[in-house]
């Protein structure tokens, strides 16, 4: 099974503090966490791609992780207009499983709250 948008998005807004912003307008969704009402302390944890197809998320990652997962998988690609070093851009082809992917999710929340 390949997940969707929708179960991806309840997942990312389920963490701590998570809430959802769209400054880089309407085609990419935002997953922060931070005091979103006094604008400081924002800090991005996941993008995903509006209307894409495949999905495509970008999330903080290890940077040794980062670079295990891309040599293992295609599907895991240098973050997307981000820093390379430390995010990830993954194709949710199916390559990796949902579990994965959620457990990479986890992992860009916690590096960002910790």
């Amino acid at each position: 099974m390949v997940v969707t948008h929708q179960q991806l998005e309840e997942l990312l807004l389920s963490f701590t503090d998570a809430w959802l912003d769209y400054p880089f307008g309407e085609k990419v969704a935002v997953y922060k966490v931070g005091r979103k009402d006094a604008g400081q302390n924002e800090k991005m944890f996941a993008l995903i791609a509006e209307d894409s197809k495949p999905l495509r998320v970008s999330l903080k990652c290890d940077p040794q992780l980062s670079l295990n997962l891309q040599r293992k998988y295609e599907s895991v690609q240098p973050g997307f207009h981000l820093n390379k070093k430390h995010w990830i851009t993954v194709i949710c082809s199916g390559q990796l499983s949902d579990d994965e992917l959620f457990d990479l999710a986890r992992l860009s929340h916690r590096l960002v709250t910790e």
